[in-house]
């Protein structure tokens, strides 16, 4: 016997038969009848109450990136609709699968700017893969099966519901819910043409100095395995791009470092020697390119991704395979012959020794101050076999990323194409809470923390097991950088003028403790990885320090600085 159901309550039900469990979001007027309805749901979805609505939508990034599901955000209407386009903008350019809901004022006020009324259409059109105004409670039902069907497929993103207070109120029959399987004109499984395949194939077997670089696509596909089947029995060499790191562990012999602008020498090296390259579910971005007139022009390229659009948008391809990377990855390693390139890996030592001398000793061997390397190898040596990495933005990011160390998929939560400051705080929580038995250690700058400080009160509230390691310069870091290297020191509008960050994690019921010298870090981070709860680590890092190496934008992938003085002569 069917039901006579009010629009809000129809939303909650279709959340839990798409199998959502959190929901991270701030109630407001436009968005309360849904709110309401929640009340009585508490024991089959968890809401995160966040501080901001930016916040919600990073949390729901670090739930998403961290277990492959897709990420919940409800707001309300005017303001906190407006708040979520950074969140939705990042999950954009970064492929992390959110549906956001906003509240709106009831279809009869539309275009008569009352309260809180914003066009979230208009507004959120550009930065989402889809956006739809529901005004009928009749398609409640249609538009969230068909919006999580659209943000978890294909190349995942964003997605915006704009729900209208009269259809949160008005009634309907509820007949059970119906999740969507296909939308006309939307293909987000594209056949493989097993052509393309067999000619990638042969051009692997037939190349000498073959390079693999692996992108977000991989992880988001599931195919970490099938990359690493790949690559082991071609032994072709794996870089990665900044998402793609924990496609590969670590430790891996075939794994030979990050490429772009502040990527390892070796594999900047190896994008201008390779006569091969192929690019796995990445877009050529200009911090992994550099000047893209100069990028490997002395190789074939070959590109496989998802996203079609993505072909020739920046690098003309020699080839391409459009389709999920997993399978593709799966359907190349049956083809490929098994190969040695012993000379062409004996390179990559060579470059990896200069690197070592220039960069790496000089950052991790210091016997005199804490460095931003020492901190997150020590730490991630402390964490263990699994540990999650969430990044802020700016140095410590680079840095964390590079000296971190990943055995396991899902292993790094960063903001790459938007490059948010302030996303780093709000996605550790979202990743601990989608990763409940995964440590998480959250590196920050002190800049980044303070845009979304606030917070730290879901930490408070929920008790949320979150490691902060703040590499703290008292700057704008990687703002202070560019400024040192290419506009003549003068530091414009940079330093910060910081509050005393124990005390005020503190105030937060968060365990913390400073630490000033070399010979006192490792001690508290045993200390911080022994304490259950929150913790924050303030480590005071000279802000002289720079990131190195580095790649000038707008250079040849070539030009790459070891240090003010040198740079690498290719």
């Amino acid at each position: 016997m069917s039901e006579i159901i009010t629009g809000a309550e129809a939303l909650i039900r279709s959340l839990i038969a798409e199998g959502v469990d959190t929901i991270f979001g701030y109630p407001g007027g436009a968005i309360i009848p849904v709110f309401d309805r929640l009340y009585d749901y508490r024991q089959q979805l968890r809401h995160i109450l966040v501080r901001h609505e930016q916040g919600a939508t990073h949390a729901a990034q670090g739930y998403a990136r961290v277990s492959g599901r897709t990420g919940v955000v409800i707001v309300t209407s005017g303001p906190a609709a407006t708040n979520v386009i950074t969140g939705l903008s990042d999950a954009m350019m970064d492929s992390t699968p959110l549906v956001v809901i906003t509240g709106q004022v009831g279809s009869e006020l539309l275009g008569s700017d009352a309260f809180q009324e914003t066009d979230v259409i208009g507004i959120t059109q550009p930065v989402t893969k889809w956006s739809y105004q529901i005004r009928n409670v009749e398609d409640l039902r249609w538009a969230v099966a068909r919006a999580f069907y659209i943000a978890s497929t294909g190349r995942p993103g964003p997605v915006v519901l704009d729900f209208a207070k009269n259809a949160q109120v008005a009634t309907m029959e509820w007949k059970g819910y119906k999740k969507c399987h296909f939308v006309r004109t939307y293909e987000p499984n594209p056949d493989i043409n097993i052509a393309d395949v067999e000619t990638v194939a042969q051009m692997i077997n037939q190349a000498e100095r073959p390079l693999i670089i692996s992108g977000h696509g991989v992880e988001i596909s599931g195919g970490e395995k099938e990359l690493l089947n790949l690559a082991e029995k071609a032994q072709i060499p794996v870089v990665t791009t900044l998402l793609g790191m924990s496609t590969i562990d670590s430790g891996a012999k075939l794994f030979k470092g990050l490429v772009g602008m502040h990527g390892n020498v070796a594999a900047n090296v190896a994008i201008c020697r390779c006569d091969l390259l192929i690019a796995i579910g990445m877009r050529f971005d200009d911090r992994v390119t550099g000047d893209p007139g100069h990028f490997a022009n002395q190789a074939k390229i070959v590109h496989i991704d998802i996203d079609s659009s993505e072909f020739g948008k920046i690098i003309k391809p020699d080839a391409t395979i459009h389709g999920d990377a997993r399978k593709v990855l799966a359907l190349l390693a049956g083809c490929v012959a098994p190969a040695q390139h012993d000379e062409w890996l004996a390179d990559f030592d060579r470059a990896w020794q200069v690197e070592n001398e220039k960069v790496i000793a000089p950052e991790l061997n210091s016997t005199r101050r804490i460095t931003m390397g020492i901190v997150a190898r020590h730490v991630a040596e402390a964490a263990g076999k699994g540990a999650v990495l969430v990044t802020d933005v700016g140095q410590n990011q680079m840095m964390s990323a590079r000296y971190f160390k990943y055995t396991a998929p899902r292993s790094i939560i960063t903001s790459g194409g938007l490059g948010t400051m302030g996303f780093g705080l709000p996605a550790a929580i979202g990743a601990k809470i989608g990763a409940p038995e995964r440590t998480v250690c959250f590196f920050t700058g002190d800049g980044g923390l303070q845009m979304t400080v606030e917070e730290l009160g879901v930490i408070l509230q929920y008790g949320i097991d979150v490691k902060i390691i703040l590499l703290n310069n008292n700057f704008l870091g990687m703002v202070r950088q560019w400024q040192d290297l290419f506009y003549d020191r003068r530091f414009s509008e940079t330093q910060l003028v910081n509050p005393n960050f124990v005390m005020l994690a503190n105030s937060y019921g968060i365990a913390a403790e400073d630490v000033e010298t070399l010979d006192k870090l490792d001690a508290a981070i045993d200390r911080m990885l022994a304490h259950k709860g929150a913790y924050l680590l303030n480590v005071n890092i000279d802000p002289e320090e720079l990131v190195y190496p580095m790649i000038p934008a707008g250079a040849p992938i070539s030009t790459i600085l070891l240090n003010k003085d040198e740079k690498y002569e290719n």
